[in-house]
């Protein structure tokens, strides 16, 4: 398509979203792909979305599909194949010269390959010689902590559980997962704070709800299906308040495609009635202007002898830690509150309004506010701004981080972590008889310094695009490049493959939307939501080729490989799946009755204890929780730069799978080379619309570091004062590693000091 800027006039949703999911379908038929598949996604006798994570709602339309969804599932469901004898004739040189786009774009990998350094290329390999070659490596090392186990979080439970099986009978807890890379301050932040690291809200609590903050997030391209929650709580009289530094489409105005009455009379549903465009970086200077707002005025009301703001009676019985963060709140200066979250102190006393005007409040949460150095202080924030009104713990309130991916969550409860607990490594062991071991592993920042040193020598990657999601390009490259083993398990072709090592594998595997089919027939996998929801999947299409395994097989044949005496019995549980979740239910008694809750049409909860306020903490309560650092959410030299750059998707886009150019809400066609700026901010900086830029990442001094991103296309914009934005993963190399919240390990995508030039 033609590259052009064109200002998107149009609602999210709409006939615009129609047109594109048309689009899909018509190129899926030219392909010769069965279309019909998107019928069948979000429904109890199909599979679920390998998009995002937002719940299936229990009455279900009949074509539960999103535009994101459906592009998602024409990736993956594409007939285009990419076969051995094709990569026989493309060296990996070359393969490198194309885009992420253009890569992927070649089509499904059909045969395990294995990389020939001689010819520079991947030549077939079998199924049987792949796993004697990687496991023979693998017995070789005498330290299993040298391999590192990355997880995607499309990754079923199954397919997760048996993975962190295999490293811990290996001998490693090295699990570096996607979550590190986007929710890990939820786990931390919500863990310390009240108990479990998960949503404590489900759809019930949206149709009570009076309140919702959305904040740090952009639904129309993130979970385009939340809108139609967004849309229902707004017609029967709710308040949607966005709090985001770029103007999203998703937050403002919205047509549900499946209402007919609406498509015809092109009529939106305005969605947040209050738009507020904090700066980068200046959240939680919101949040404290706002409960200090809060706090003076219920203070102020006691002191007349009107009803108090605040619930003194779940302050005094629930929680512990108030009194410090009122001091720390009400000792924050205005000036400085406006300072940084670049709002004025009159619109944050109007949003303290609606919040104390409303009697039950919800809010959601996204990436912006994690991937800061301070990011779990920001979710704590959060939550204290929550608590002070009792919103925790009771109906139509609460607290929802939006997950990304479709199984991150999911992932995570079944034993994907680098930290696992003494409870969950008894419980390995009393199953399967082995000893695991009990020292904690790598996240993903720590996983690449180790295998920059030369300390990791094997790195496994289940799915995903790792070294290009991470921060400092330059040494993730060469900590893959580092290795002396390496081995893909994917779907499609990415960035990452192409970093060879010293033997680089690469194993075709079955997509979410294929059918499953092992020695006691067709299987189930399961996924968890965002509430925390747990519901089966089931692939319906053919498999694209006969060569592919699924996960478990992939995964079960690698430790068979790699373990000769292994006690577990890999080959009864790949054959049957319900076997699995037999033993993941006897390491989680959360799982009761696993198999027979998976059969009801909405799958089954697991409840987060802060939702009946059961505090899972050390407190034995809810916590406040008051910041280290006043209310900077990235170090003072950074809040001292000109401008701070923030990563974004496109709308043609899901974390680094690149779907084609185009952004259509915010207007870019046909590229990705862009600088989105505000008017204001431009005429600063000496530059206009069209011009094309450089952005230089500036170290902690304000000095230009070696970090740069060149001829970007400069992009008018509504966006906050001194806050400017690109595409993630391009800009991701403009972050150094070490730049990381201390308490959670997440890189800093969000918050990057930087200064323009103009090209020559």
């Amino acid at each position: 398509m033609k590259e052009k800027i064109e200002k998107y006039k149009g609602p999210a949703g709409g006939w615009g979203a129609l047109k594109a999911v048309a689009e899909i379908l018509a190129e899926q038929e030219r392909e010769g792909a069965d279309a019909k598949a998107l019928f069948k996604m979000n429904k109890h006798d199909g599979f679920d979305c390998p998009g995002c994570a937002w719940p299936n709602p229990e009455r279900t339309p009949i074509f539960d599909v999103c535009e994101n969804g459906a592009k998602a599932v024409a990736w993956e469901a594409t007939r285009k194949k990419l076969t051995p004898e094709m990569l026989s004739k493309m060296s990996v040189t070359e393969l490198s010269k194309l885009s992420a786009h253009e890569l992927e774009d070649l089509g499904r990998l059909t045969y395990p390959l294995k990389y020939d350094a001689a010819s520079d290329t991947y030549q077939p390999i079998e199924w049987d010689v792949a796993f004697k070659e990687i496991g023979a490596i693998l017995q070789s090392y005498d330290d299993p902590t040298t391999l590192e186990l990355y997880t995607s979080g499309r990754t079923s439970n199954e397919a997760a559980f048996l993975y962190q099986l295999f490293g811990r009978e290996y001998g490693t807890n090295n699990y570096p997962d996607c979550s590190n890379m986007c929710h890990e301050p939820t786990s931390v932040g919500l863990g310390a704070s009240i108990g479990v690291g998960k949503s404590t809200v489900t759809f019930d609590d949206f149709e009570t709800v009076d309140l919702v903050i959305d904040i740090g997030h952009n639904p129309g391209t993130n979970h385009p299906r939340i809108l139609s929650t967004y849309r229902a709580l707004s017609k029967r009289g709710a308040t949607l308040v966005a709090v985001n530094p770029l103007k999203e489409r998703g937050l403002e105005r919205f047509i549900y495609p499946q209402n007919p009455v609406e498509m015809l009379t092109d009529h939106p549903t305005k969605l947040a009635s209050h738009y507020y465009n904090v700066r980068v970086g200046g959240d939680v200077a919101l949040v404290k202007g706002l409960m200090r707002v809060v706090i003076e005025r219920h203070e102020a009301a006691v002191a007349k002898g009107e009803p108090a703001i605040l619930d003194l009676d779940f302050i005094k019985d629930e929680t512990v830690g108030y009194e410090a963060v009122r001091e720390d709140v009400l000792n924050t200066s205005w000036d400085d509150i406006t300072r940084v979250s670049g709002l004025t102190k009159e619109a944050i006393e109007e949003f303290a309004g609606l919040y104390i005007k409303a009697e039950r409040t919800i809010i959601c949460y996204g990436m912006g506010i994690t991937q800061h150095e301070h990011g779990t202080q920001n979710i704590q924030q959060l939550v204290n701004l929550l608590l002070l009104k009792g919103n925790m713990g009771r109906p139509g309130a609460g607290i929802l981080p939006l997950r990304g991916h479709s199984n991150v969550q999911g992932d995570r409860t079944v034993g994907i972590t680098e930290k696992p607990s003494q409870a969950m490594l008894d419980k390995l062991e009393a199953r399967y008889g082995f000893t695991p071991p009990t020292k904690w592993g790598h996240a993903v920042v720590a996983s690449v310094e180790a295998m920059y040193s030369g300390q990791s020598k094997a790195f496994i990657g289940m799915g995903g695009n790792f070294a290009e999601a991470m921060p400092d390009h330059d040494k993730t490259y060469q900590a893959m490049k580092n290795l002396d083993l390496a081995v893909h398990i994917a779907t499609k072709m990415n960035r990452s493959h192409l970093l060879t090592s010293k033997n680089t594998y690469l194993l075709p595997v079955l997509g979410r939307t294929e059918i499953d089919m092992q020695a006691t027939g067709r299987q189930v996998v399961t996924i968890e939501d965002s509430m925390n929801f747990v519901t089966a999947s089931c692939g319906i299409l053919k498999p694209i080729s006969p060569d592919l395994l699924s996960e478990c097989a992939v995964v079960a044949g690698i430790a068979k490989a790699a373990i000769p005496d292994t006690k577990v019995k890999w080959d009864e549980l790949v054959a049957d799946y319900s076997k699995i979740r037999d033993d993941i239910e006897f390491v989680y008694p959360d799982f009761k009755d696993y198999n027979e809750r998976i059969k009801a049409p909405a799958g089954f909860h697991l409840q987060n204890p802060a939702s009946i306020r059961k505090w899972v903490t050390k407190s034995g309560k809810a916590n406040f929780f008051k910041t280290s650092d006043g209310i900077i959410e990235d170090p003072d030299s950074l809040l001292n730069a000109e401008l701070t750059l923030t990563t974004l998707r496109s709308h043609d886009q899901y974390n680094t799978t690149i779907y084609g150019l185009n952004d259509r809400y915010r207007g870019v066609f046909g590229q990705r080379d862009v600088l989105f700026i505000s008017e204001a901010e431009a005429k600063k900086q000496g530059i206009k619309a069209d011009d094309r830029v450089n952005i230089i990442a500036l170290d902690r001094n304000r000095k230009p570091t070696e970090r740069r991103l060149d001829n970007l296309r400069v992009v008018i914009y509504d966006i906050a004062d001194r806050s400017v934005a690109t595409y993630f993963p391009e800009a991701n190399n403009l972050v150094a590693l070490e730049n990381m919240d201390q308490q959670s390990g997440i890189p800093v995508y969000k918050n990057i000091p930087i200064a323009i030039e103009l090209t020559q």
